[in-house]
């Protein structure tokens, strides 16, 4: 008995932490609104494949391989709109990146305390902005300025293909400037404002992460501000600007309004961004949802269905990069 008494006194204890009501409750809480946005995404795919199923079973694979859009013809697909709607968010992208990462920084390390605060509310609230402001910003004023760019680009980069103007002369100062206009170049840059702000949220946060120690290492070994940012602040935030990028791209890849305002919608494969015309797969559903017969809008409903699973697979990608980086959940 001595033993045995022994061995259990030797045995550790198990025990037991009562996390109480209000734990428990909010447990249950966040458990329940993740629940709720998996449902609704699962609920959101599940209502538009079943409305695409009689026109993705119709059409098959020729669905994304052909450029025309006629549905009541039996002559549809995404090719057309899908190539514009990347070549769209590209182009952003490369607007807005710089301008995110330049703002992020600036804010972050050299703005003055008393107007940072005043410089982030304004980056917040340009997000708030509503797309159709930014899309007539660009159709009334944008356009008509960055023509010069435009053709500028095509007539020094012109051997590019991306950059080829077909029709415009670049010797003749009179040819007409229509060319240049309703491009993927306009679109692309009216979308970059609308997803800077998002982007530079999130590389802002975290640039504002970066360890205080390494940042007085750097400085304690005779870096400047800019070598201290160089050599600390971008490789801490590196996975974040990644991150941030993509859940811009996903942004870009959906925007309608303002794209639908700005282009002139064209159906065949378009790859040459500062030329008239292009198209993108928001627009379409825009463009024809009015007009569209019970059949026209079950192809509607695929070429949701398509960019909806794009769109989703882009900002899961940037989770998981944001996740996995230094700068994401956890940091050394």
């Amino acid at each position: 008995m001595e033993v045995d008494a022994g061995a259990a006194a030797d045995r550790p204890r198990r025990l037991h932490a009562d996390s109480g009501l209000p734990d428990r409750l909010f447990r249950g809480v966040a458990r329940g609104g993740g629940g709720v946005v998996l449902a609704v995404m699962l609920l959101v795919g599940g209502f538009l494949t079943f409305r695409a199923w009689q026109a993705l079973r119709k059409a098959g694979w020729s669905f994304v391989t052909t450029a025309a859009w006629d549905p009541d013809a039996g002559n549809f697909g995404i090719a057309a709109v899908l190539t514009g709607t990347v070549l769209i968010a590209l182009v952003a992208i490369v607007f807005a990146v710089p301008l995110a990462i330049g703002t992020a920084l600036y804010i972050s390390e050299y703005a003055p305390q008393r107007l940072r605060r005043t410089l982030i509310s304004t980056v917040d609230l340009m997000a708030a902005v509503p797309s159709v402001v930014y899309g007539l910003w660009g159709l009334f004023f944008l356009q008509g300025k960055v023509i010069g760019l435009a053709r500028w680009l095509s007539t020094y980069f012109g051997w590019i293909p991306l950059f080829t103007v077909d029709g415009a002369d670049p010797h003749d100062p009179l040819a007409t400037a229509t060319v240049y206009t309703a491009s993927t170049f306009v679109a692309g840059m009216v979308v970059a404002m609308m997803v800077t702000p998002i982007i530079c949220s999130v590389i802002r946060e975290v640039f504002s992460q970066a360890p205080v120690g390494e940042r007085e290492g750097a400085y304690a070994l005779g870096a400047t501000r800019w070598g201290m940012i160089r050599s600390v602040v971008l490789p801490f935030g590196k996975g974040g600007m990644i991150g941030g990028t993509m859940l811009g791209l996903g942004r870009a890849l959906g925007e309608t309004i303002g794209v639908y305002l700005v282009i002139s919608p064209v159906f065949a494969i378009q790859p040459h961004i500062l030329q008239s015309g292009t198209s993108s797969v928001s627009s379409l559903i825009a463009l024809r949802y009015g007009e569209a017969s019970k059949f026209g809008m079950s192809a509607l409903m695929a070429a949701g269905l398509a960019l909806f699973l794009m769109t989703l697979v882009v900002n899961f990608v940037a989770s998981s990069i944001v996740a996995r980086s230094r700068s994401g959940a956890t940091a050394e």
